[in-house]
């Protein structure tokens, strides 16, 4: 499941609006639709401000908890995305093996292995 999907069906399952999220973040009503729809893909500043409005932890927005076990099983990805990291080879079957492992542990260690990645990719980006 994309971005944009996980996001749409956290909201509905909430019972909040665009409206109430746009509220909630500050992001305007037209970006969320467009990050929903899968025509943007948001920074991960903008995923915590949607994990916070939406009142989960920020690793939920990548997989449902309850279905961790077939997080592994990633969708197939369109002509355009083929070159992206993770789609093809020893890099799909490292991150299968990653997803199986996130999947089996419990939600405060998921938390801070999200935390280090995020301060990692701070850091590389900087």
């Amino acid at each position: 499941m994309i971005i944009g999907e996980r996001l749409r069906v956290l909201r509905e399952e909430k019972k909040f609006s665009q409206g109430e999220i746009e509220k909630r973040t500050g992001l305007v009503r037209s970006y969320i639709s467009r990050v929903e729809n899968g025509h943007l893909v948001p920074a991960v500043e903008t995923l915590e401000k949607f994990a916070r409005a939406l009142e989960v932890p920020m690793y939920q927005l990548f997989y449902e908890w309850r279905r961790a076990a077939q997080a592994a099983h990633l969708p197939k990805r369109k002509a355009a995305d083929d070159i992206a990291w993770g789609s093809k080879g020893k890099e799909a079957r490292l991150l299968a093996k990653f997803c199986r492992l996130f999947s089996r542990m419990e939600e405060g260690d998921l938390g801070i292995v999200l935390l280090m990645a995020q301060k990692m990719a701070r850091r590389k980006a900087g």
